[in-house]
């Protein structure tokens, strides 16, 4: 391969390459692309996610008893030692939970409303 035939196809590889920039820049994309981008997945756990969300904490001993069931920091993780070193970290495994932000979210507004409504000093779940 010579020099000249280098500087051709590079010349070519850069010449495609900025046809396909300015096609996207342009909206060359046709409207199946488009609508399979945007289709909705179907979501068996979204009326279990929506219950969670709209869920009214009112009774101070449901929410002792959400406050005391759900943890604040994931159980799971664990760093494993040997003679004062660590061997392994074992990561957060509650993030894999479908209903985490939820189950999360829910813990929290049990804890507002026992400090906001209640009164009470939430401390101990913390």
């Amino acid at each position: 391969m010579t020099s000249t035939d280098t500087t051709n196809t590079s010349h070519i590889m850069v010449a495609n390459l900025s046809k396909l920039a300015s096609s996207f820049s342009t909206g060359f994309r046709s409207q199946a692309t488009i609508d399979s981008c945007h289709l909705s997945k179907f979501d068996m756990l979204k009326p279990l996610r929506e219950w969670l969300d709209n869920l009214k904490i009112s009774n101070p001993r449901l929410a002792h008893k959400l406050c005391q069931l759900i943890p604040s920091q994931c159980p799971f993780e664990r760093d494993l030692n040997l003679f004062g070193r660590t061997l392994i970290h074992i990561p957060p495994m509650c993030k894999l939970n479908p209903l985490y932000e939820e189950v999360v979210m829910l813990r929290f507004k049990a804890m507002c409303y026992l400090a906001d409504e209640c009164g009470e000093d939430i401390s101990q779940y913390c």
